[in-house]
């Protein structure tokens, strides 16, 4: 009785995980390079691989909550939400105000 609510429980969990990983790979792809530098964080390609694990990761979890047979809680999942997480929360807001073109810009600077 209580099982079937606990797996809907995780498969929540699971799929936010997910969305949470593909998330900070999409801003760590469309972020320039330089912005990294610029803000004294880890280099664009180490981020990029850290936050592509943990998409693969997240999404081998999720499968398994699916049935696709990954179904358990393991340690490179928990690591993988951790470094999305660190992504999201430290690096995302150091690097986003170097990256150019986007936000409140108009034709004759920002607004």
């Amino acid at each position: 009785m209580l099982y079937p609510v606990l797996d809907l429980i995780f498969l929540g969990l699971a799929i936010a995980a997910f969305g949470m990983s593909v998330w900070a790979l999409i801003h760590a792809i469309r972020t320039p390079a330089r912005a990294f530098q610029a803000a004294g964080k880890l280099n664009k390609n180490l981020w990029m691989l850290f936050t592509g694990l943990a998409t693969i990761f997240t999404l081998a979890s999720a499968a398994g909550y699916m049935g696709g047979g990954l179904n358990m809680l393991n340690i490179f999942t928990i690591a993988s939400v951790i470094a999305s997480g660190i992504y999201l929360a430290d690096v995302k807001p150091a690097v986003s105000q170097y990256k150019g073109g986007s936000g409140n810009q108009g034709p004759y600077g920002p607004w």
